[in-house]
C-alpha cells in the first residue's frame, strides 16, 4: 500500500495543495534548504525513470494518472514542481513508493538488519552440516549467500545447477575437500575455491569446518 511520507502532513495530503517545496523537515534552515534542492534534483529522473521501466510513454501515464502530458513532461524536465496530490497520482499510476520519492536521505541512510536469531537455517541438507541463509529471498537463483557449519566429517553432496552456476567457496575455520565433477582440491582457513556448479559437485569437512559459501545462477 502506498503511504505518504512521513514528513507530509495529513492535511497537506488530502487537500493537495502543498507543493515539493513546502514539505517540511527537521533542521536547520540549511538543512531544509539543502534537502529540498536535493528531493528537487531527484525527483525529474526518478520519475522518468519509473516511467520508463515500465515501458509506458507520456500520453499513458496522463491517461493512468490523471495528469495532463504536457505536466508530466515538465515535471520529468525539472521545469515544474508538482504539487503533493500531483506527486499522489503519478506515483500510483507508476507503481513506486511515494515516500520513496521524498525522503531522500532517509532511503540513502536504510539499513537492513537482519540479527543472528532470525537468519533461516537448513539442518536436513547433507551431513553434519547447518546451512545459514544469508542473501535475501529475491536473490534465490541469482546470487545466493551461505554460511556453512559442519561438525565431524559433514559433508554437501549436491547434483548440477544449472547450465553455467558456479560456487565460490572460502574457509573460515577448518579444512574442506571441494570436488567439482572429476576435479578435486583441498582448503584451509583463508583458502577459496571458485569452480562450476553446473556439474555434480561436493564439499566434504575433514573434522568441523565454517565457510561462506557463494551460488551464483543457480
Amino acid at each position: 500500500m502506498i503511504r505518504p511520507s512521513r514528513n507530509v502532513s495529513r492535511n497537506q495530503t488530502s487537500q493537495g495543495r502543498a507543493s515539493v517545496d513546502s514539505i517540511p523537515y527537521i533542521g536547520d534552515e540549511s538543512d531544509m534548504a539543502e534537502n529540498a534542492d536535493t528531493i528537487l534534483d531527484q525527483l525529474p529522473a526518478r520519475l522518468r525513470e519509473a516511467r520508463r521501466a515500465h515501458g509506458l510513454s507520456l500520453d499513458a501515464v496522463a491517461k493512468l494518472s490523471g495528469v495532463s502530458r504536457s505536466m508530466v513532461s515538465q515535471i520529468e524536465r525539472g521545469e515544474s514542481s508538482p504539487t503533493i496530490s500531483t506527486l499522489w497520482n503519478l506515483t500510483r499510476a507508476l507503481q513506486v513508493d511515494f515516500a520513496g520519492l521524498l525522503d531522500v536521505a532517509a532511503a540513502a541512510e536504510k539499513i537492513e538488519t537482519l540479527r543472528a536469531d532470525h537468519v533461516p537455517t537448513i539442518d536436513n541438507l547433507g551431513k553434519n552440516l547447518r546451512i545459514r541463509i544469508l542473501s535475501p529471498p529475491e536473490e534465490a537463483g541469482k546470487h545466493e549467500v551461505y554460511e556453512l557449519l559442519f561438525s565431524l566429517d559433514g559433508m554437501l553432496d549436491s547434483q548440477p545447477h544449472t547450465r553455467g552456476a558456479r560456487e565460490h567457496l572460502t574457509v573460515i575455520e577448518g579444512v574442506l575437500d571441494v570436488t567439482s565433477g572429476e576435479a578435486t582440491t583441498r582448503l584451509e582457513a583463508g583458502d577459496t575455491a571458485r569452480y562450476g556448479a553446473d556439474v555434480p559437485h561436493r564439499i566434504t569437512a575433514v573434522g568441523a569446518a565454517r565457510a561462506f559459501l557463494v551460488v551464483q545462477d543457480a
